[in-house]
């Protein structure tokens, strides 16, 4: 098994409802078990800010799907949740982005591992710090301190339901 991290984010419809289900339908993935999970986190857009604040959190994923099959695995959900790709940082009913890999870096087309970005998002490395709090970023560093210098971006933790 490997363990691969995941990111969930959206802020149309019923965010918070669309981000617990896609953790139903995570659970489901083949050859895979849902083995943690964060807290949920609003997010102030980054980007387009014209639109409302994101729900986020990170997955933990035991996995002996190859990199590139967990990805379509994961697009296969995001398009089931009625994804579209309108233009850059546009709102979204779901958005699973694939973080980490155990500790393997990957760039080829379509697939970028760890995510090119992770290392500058609050959103993404304070679910990911509160589940792996001692997990490695390949070329950038452990997650905890990578989080501990970056500005803060508008992300808080929500309270439980």
């Amino acid at each position: 098994m490997y363990r691969a991290y995941v990111a969930l984010g959206a802020n149309l419809g019923d965010p918070v409802a669309q981000v617990q289900s896609a953790l139903t339908a995570l659970g489901d993935v083949a050859e895979s078990a849902l083995v943690g999970l964060s807290s949920l986190y609003r997010t102030a857009p980054i980007g387009y800010t014209d639109q409302p604040d994101f729900i986020n959190a990170v997955a933990a994923l035991d996995t002996l799907l190859a990199p590139r099959h967990l990805l379509d695995a994961l697009l296969s959900i995001e398009v089931r949740f009625g994804r579209e790709r309108r233009f850059a940082n546009a709102p979204r009913t779901l958005d699973l982005d694939l973080l980490l890999y155990d500790r393997l870096e990957v760039r080829e087309a379509g697939l970028e591992i760890p995510h090119p970005r992770m290392h500058e998002r609050v959103f993404v490395l304070a679910p990911l710090v509160e589940i792996a709090p001692e997990v490695e970023i390949p070329g950038r560093g452990r997650a905890l301190d990578l989080l501990a210098r970056l500005p803060e971006q508008g992300v808080g933790r929500m309270d439980a339901p």
